[in-house]
């Protein structure tokens, strides 16, 4: 009886740390999704602005900033309670007798899940500071032409010439991002098509080796093949000086 009762304990907590496992990414689902526009919205609205209204970003930015951080900080937390709750999930499964094949499995998807969103989190934040820092010196360089232009008192062409040479070379950069992510798909998906031409030949060779009457067919209708291709071309050959020959005479 009373192993009965240890039995069902220990699989309520089991079940308990799953229940927490599921709410903690479902939380991480939605806040990755959630950062992910954050950070799309400071792109998209940071390259629509015109220069009069850079001060205006300024301030937008600094409320975006304090709004990303506090987001990083919640995702941050809920990454480290799901590397808790799967670390106690690992213990449990550690203290079966003998390892139980389904327990391994679930806590390995536990795993992998906390992994992806590790991962995903780790690209956003790391895309939005570099994006931030390009921002920032974009800026710098617009607050040094503002600068000029208010301290000469005159908007001469040259200025004018300076911006619209900035200008391109903005549209420049993004056509070469745009240029990059297209040929990093290119190469995973050629990377993918590889493996599975790979996988393709792996197999016939497998299945060529395992039934030698195949393989030996293959090659006589190989060998047939090359000996009508030689008598074809014999017989061409022939024919071709024989109609020389007779063209000739």
């Amino acid at each position: 009886m009373s192993t009965t009762n240890m039995a069902s304990s220990s699989s309520g907590y089991w079940e308990d740390l799953r229940k927490q496992a599921r709410q903690l990414e479902n939380e991480l689902d939605l806040k990755l999704v959630s950062f992910s526009k954050l950070c799309t919205s400071y792109s998209s609205g940071n390259n629509g602005l015109a220069i009069n209204q850079r001060t205006r970003s300024d301030s937008v930015g600094s409320s975006h900033d304090n709004l990303m951080v506090a987001m990083t900080t919640e995702i941050e937390q809920l990454l480290a309670k799901l590397t808790s709750v799967n670390g106690k999930m690992a213990e449990f499964t550690a203290g079966t007798l003998p390892h139980n094949a389904a327990l391994m499995h679930t806590l390995q998807r536990h795993r992998d899940i906390l992994q992806d969103y590790t991962n995903e989190f780790h690209k956003t934040k790391t895309n939005f500071f570099n994006l931030r820092e390009r921002e920032d010196l974009l800026g710098s360089v617009h607050r040094d032409i503002e600068s000029y232009k208010s301290g000469s008192g005159v908007n001469n062409r040259r200025t004018e010439l300076f911006l619209k040479e900035h200008e391109h070379l903005r549209n420049s950069d993004r056509l070469i991002d745009n240029a990059i992510s297209i040929a990093m798909a290119t190469k995973e998906n050629m990377t993918f098509q590889r493996g599975v031409l790979k996988s393709i030949q792996t197999r016939v060779t497998t299945l060529a080796n395992r039934f030698p009457a195949i393989n030996s067919l293959i090659q006589k209708i190989n060998l047939r093949k090359r000996r009508d291709s030689l008598i074809l071309g014999t017989v061409i050959g022939v024919c071709t000086i024989l109609l020389l020959l007779y063209t000739f005479h």
